[in-house]
């Protein structure tokens, strides 16, 4: 379909959107591919259910974008040596419900579809580790040569923009490039959220609890919150992600913060019983994230047919330990004279947290929780406590005792990541600061 045309910067193509790419081969977003996991997986036993997620992910597939056509995809998530990426996109789409969500939307000053949230996803191999890593919407880096909806071509490459306009640019391949170029990091599947699917995809969890050290108020939102914790879900879960005039110095990289943690207490509340043993929920979040891909609020990449990846990253992540959870910046610097809000890449430091994870150390946070002062830490959880072994029986008569193999191992030394990659752990609790 016809797509807007942005403003043209001197000597670099105009921004265009670019459209949805025809594939055979769907593959949904982090979040969707968990949900329909969990909920096949929980509701195996009937035969009947199980099929029409199967069959309804198949129907989806006409929609998925093309990351790379050429390149022979890996038999399953063990098959992808170092780990596998994922690369999540929150767009700020003014089609359809959306408009209703944003008062830019309505004023007509959105023109139009960025990637406003952008997050790597990073599965480690044995053993499982999951870091995210959020990019700065306003961070200044090149955007790549991207091809053009229609395969005639491709649009110029551009030296310097926001990241966030790599998606008005070019969709989310475009996307995808920018990010595999500025990280030097392959990314194996991507997708992107609108508004309203994060409504949806809120209200199937059933709400995520937020903590606010003071009362805060953002007419840009709509988002009111009094001191303390609340469970966050459909609209109001939308507006606590999006807000950043309300928190902390005003920022995007306060907004991060914020947004870390609402994913952090998620995926505690997704580790627990109350979610992942409930079969009625599990499909709940799979017909949910399904009907968001139908309705045209999640945008696929392309992918294996296979449902058996879909379990496979479900499983793999969710039994790790929180603390194995870490969710980080991009760590930059702001920019000189290109306004307030933008800021540059810190490569150097970056470097040092890829290649701990090319090599699968465990990370330690050493730089604050917030480069916006979006929040501050206030705790920790426990972690879950392990199902009880049963006593040890004695051996029948005659029987030759089995020696007993020591669990005691020493823990493994923690790669200390630079300061100014700022960040918290799932293990940690967080509470969001009011506008300073």
């Amino acid at each position: 379909m016809a797509r807007k045309m942005g403003p043209s910067h001197e000597g670099q193509a105009p921004l265009a959107r670019h459209g949805v790419l025809r594939s055979r081969h769907p593959l949904v977003t982090m979040l969707s591919m968990l949900a329909i996991a969990l909920g096949v997986v929980g509701v195996s036993a009937t035969g009947v259910t199980a099929y029409s997620l199967w069959d309804a992910t198949q129907a989806i597939g006409a929609s998925a974008v093309v990351l790379d056509e050429e390149k022979p995809l890996p038999p399953s998530l063990g098959a992808i040596e170092g780990g596998v990426n994922l690369l999540l996109v929150g767009t700020d789409s003014c089609e359809g419900e959306n408009a209703k969500l944003s008062g830019a939307c309505r004023a007509g000053d959105t023109e139009g579809e960025r990637n406003d949230v952008t997050m790597l996803v990073h599965i480690s191999d044995e053993p499982r580790r999951v870091t995210v890593v959020s990019f700065p919407r306003d961070m200044l880096v090149p955007i790549p040569s991207c091809p053009k909806e229609d395969g005639s071509g491709s649009y110029s490459a551009m030296s310097s923009q926001m990241i966030n306009a790599s998606y008005q640019y070019g969709g989310l391949s475009c996307t995808v490039l920018a990010v595999e170029a500025l990280t030097q990091q392959e990314i194996h599947f991507a997708g992107a959220i609108r508004w309203s699917g994060v409504i949806n995809m809120s209200d199937a969890i059933g709400g995520v609890d937020v903590c606010v050290a003071g009362d805060i108020s953002d007419p840009h939102t709509g988002l009111n919150l009094t001191a303390g914790t609340h469970t966050l879900q459909g609209v109001e879960a939308l507006q606590f992600l999006r807000i950043r005039h309300g928190i902390g110095d005003g920022s995007d990289l306060g907004r991060i913060s914020n947004q870390q943690q609402f994913m952090s207490s998620m995926v505690r509340k997704l580790q627990s019983d109350s979610v992942l043993a409930d079969p009625g929920r599990l499909l709940t979040l799979a017909t949910t994230a399904i009907s968001q891909v139908q309705q045209g609020q999640l945008v696929l990449s392309s992918g294996l047919t296979n449902p058996t990846l879909m379990v496979q990253i479900a499983m793999a992540v969710k039994d790790v330990p929180f603390e194995d959870i870490v969710f980080v910046q991009y760590p930059t610097r702001y920019a000189s004279g290109g306004g307030a809000s933008r800021v540059l890449p810190v490569t150097d430091a970056a470097d040092e947290l890829f290649a701990a994870l090319a090599t699968n150390q465990p990370l330690a946070l050493t730089g604050e929780a917030s480069q916006g002062d979006g929040v501050q830490v206030t705790g920790e959880v426990a972690p879950p406590q392990p199902e009880a072994t049963p006593a040890p029986t004695e051996p029948a008569a005659g029987e030759t005792p089995v020696a007993e193999t020591p669990v005691g191992t020493a823990p493994e030394q923690r790669v200390e990541l630079p300061s100014e990659i700022s960040g918290q752990t799932a293990r940690q609790t967080t509470c969001t600061l009011p506008e300073n």
